[in-house]
Parts: C-alpha cells; sequence; structure tokens
C-alpha cells in the first residue's frame, strides 16, 4: 500500500493532478508477481516523457527503496501506441 501511494504521489507532483496511472504487465496480476514494475501515466497534456520520467523515479525513490520501474505517457485523447494499448486494456488504475 506504501507504494501505491508513493507511486500516486509522484505522478501528481510530476504530471499534474488530472493524470491517471495504470499498473500494468506482471506486477498486475497476483498470480504473476515478480519483474518490473510497469506504469502508464495518462496525461491531459502532452510531455517530454524523457524529462518528465527522470522527475518520476525522483520522486518516487525519495520515497521507497530503489526498484526497476518502466513509465509510459499518453496525452488523453491520442491514439495510443500498441504498448500503450495494451496497459489502457490490462492495467489497473491505482
Amino acid at each position: 500500500m506504501e507504494e501505491v501511494r508513493a507511486i500516486k504521489r509522484a505522478a501528481t507532483l510530476t504530471f499534474g493532478k488530472d493524470s491517471v496511472v495504470r499498473l500494468y504487465g506482471s506486477r498486475a496480476f497476483d498470480d504473476r508477481r515478480g519483474g518490473d514494475i510497469d506504469l502508464h501515466i495518462e496525461t491531459v497534456e502532452a510531455v517530454d516523457i524523457l524529462q518528465k520520467r527522470a522527475d518520476f523515479l525522483e520522486h518516487l525513490f525519495a520515497r521507497l527503496d530503489y526498484q526497476r520501474v518502466d513509465v509510459i505517457a499518453t496525452q488523453r485523447g491520442s491514439q495510443p501506441r500498441p504498448i500503450e494499448a495494451i496497459a489502457y486494456r490490462d492495467g489497473v488504475i491505482l
């Protein structure tokens, strides 16, 4: 639960209060635990994901121990790329 709070807080600080965070990949399923943490952030405005990813991870690891985290972002209403479509389909909103 602390991880979820830290992820949501880091997303709000980095991407804004209207961002939506989805956990997808193996960590989204209790029977497939393991691997890295795959996060999809849906944003209101277009973002420079390279800069925002660094900012997000800095906020996140200020509250949690280091882990491998993959972050992708999609501007709300835009056409999702294939990996983003998977996150929309299979992801769990935090």
